[in-house]
């Protein structure tokens, strides 16, 4: 699992976050168990879509012989269960149909090894279009802009909270934008997260520009030496029109001020809500230039097959999903973790 967020930082994160002076050795050996913890617990998190996945594949073959249109029937209806989605599902069975005629699946086993190449594949062609991977932009480049978009109540704030501590734990100087001004307490949560995190934040007062919010924070991140801006956005969608004219007018601020700017568009979505959450994330994708979702709340649910739907859906890759309430219960997403975890 990719478990650290730098670009190039080795040694910075070396001293500042693993202790000074360690043999690499030490350093991978204390970054494997790191990691191994957390695919412990991520795996914990989507226990209810595993056991609800793996119940019903038991219930479906037991008594069983032979894999017939019955079966795929009811494998079917499993599949939309877990919120996986109509284009996977249908790509998934294609797949086992191909493999039953073959005389290639005969046992649960073997259909678990064709579902879980078939997710995967989806998965990893979501990672050729927008940013899979902060590492693709120069280091070189400062503040590396990194802004957020949802709708209100997914957990935006509470997701940028928690990517401030983990950048900032992980070697790097870190400045939170307070640019939803449209909401009165947006600021004010995100203030508190800032102050819980030891990340300073600008901010303005209610009704204030976005636009003259992010260029202060762009200045503030310039002469502060920041590597990461992390750039709260409004989250309302009543009027599409308004939204899309202030989302481009702080795009061209951002890349006027910063090369590329902005390097990221993260699209925070509630993994609870399943198929609404993805029909907000088609509404979004047509006003703002996301380059990737962050999928909240996923431990809070037993359809948590909604990331490879939206992966499918959106074709854009998932970077983040939040597990828990705790500050560091915010990952990076990794394919494999998250397919093993399905099945196992």
């Amino acid at each position: 699992m990719a478990f650290f967020w730098r670009r190039g930082k080795e040694d910075k994160f070396s001293t500042s976050v693993l202790g000074l002076d360690k043999s690499m050795e030490e350093l991978k050996a204390q970054e494997e168990a790191v990691e191994k913890e957390i695919g412990v617990r991520f795996t914990k998190a989507i226990e209810k879509t595993r056991n609800s996945i793996n119940n019903r594949l038991d219930t479906i073959f037991e008594g069983r012989k032979q894999i017939d249109e019955q079966l795929l029937d009811e494998l079917e209806e499993m599949l939309i269960s877990t919120d996986i989605g109509v284009t996977t599902t249908m790509q998934v069975l294609e797949a086992i149909r191909k493999g039953v005629s073959r005389q290639e699946i005969s046992d649960i086993a073997a259909l678990k090894a064709v579902m879980r190449k078939e997710l995967l594949d989806i998965l990893h062609a979501s990672e050729r279009k927008g940013v899979a991977d902060e590492t693709a932009v120069d280091m070189s480049i400062k503040p590396y802009v990194l802004m957020v978009v949802g709708v209100n109540g997914v957990g935006k704030t509470t997701t940028i909270g928690k990517l401030s501590q983990r950048i900032k734990n992980e070697g790097n100087g870190v400045l939170i934008c307070a640019a939803d001004t449209f909401r009165a307490a947006a600021s004010d949560q995100l203030e508190i997260w800032a102050e819980r995190a030891g990340v300073p934040i600008v901010q303005q007062k209610q009704g204030t520009d976005p636009a003259a919010v992010l260029f202060d924070a762009l200045q503030a991140a310039k002469s502060r030496n920041s590597d990461v801006l992390i750039v709260d956005t409004a989250g309302r969608l009543h009027n599409k029109a308004n939204l899309m004219a202030e989302l481009e007018k702080m795009k061209r601020i951002a890349g006027r001020e910063v090369q590329d700017a902005p390097h990221e568009t993260l699209l925070v979505i509630d993994a609870v809500t399943g198929q609404n959450g993805l029909e907000q994330a088609r509404q979004f994708t047509k006003v703002a230039n996301v380059t990737g979702i962050v999928l909240t709340k996923l431990d809070g649910t037993a359809k948590g097959g909604i990331a490879v739907a939206i992966a499918k859906e959106l074709n854009l890759p998932i970077r983040y999903v939040g597990i828990g309430e705790q500050v560091d219960d915010l990952m990076v997403f990794d394919p494999e973790t998250y397919v093993d975890g399905l099945f196992s």
